[in-house]
């Protein structure tokens, strides 16, 4: 599956800041970073309930959100790129 994921830290106190990057490292492992705070992430169904689960654990849920979105197999290989962006290999080996 594939998966846009999206987060919103407030940073605004160190302990914002220690789960910003809490939240960048949980999603560096599984996807890759293509924005500051946007990750493509393609998973299997478990690894999605873990990352998920994770990143819930991470967050203060009063100050800060994470979007996931579920698209279409094939999505991010149809994305258009405009930019400074980078083609991201998604079905090769992820590398950390």
């Amino acid at each position: 599956m594939e998966l846009l994921i999206t987060y919103d830290v407030d940073t605004t106190t160190p302990a914002g800041q220690r789960r910003l990057r809490r939240v960048a490292k949980a999603c560096e492992g599984m996807g890759h970073r293509v924005q500051k705070s946007v990750f493509e992430v393609v998973c299997e169904p478990a690894q999605r309930v873990q990352l998920e689960a994770d990143l819930a654990r991470i967050i203060d849920t009063n100050l800060d959100s994470i979007r996931v979105y579920q698209l279409d197999r094939g999505t991010f290989g149809a994305a258009q790129h405009l930019g400074a962006a980078v083609r991201p290999p998604h079905h090769g080996p992820l590398i950390v």
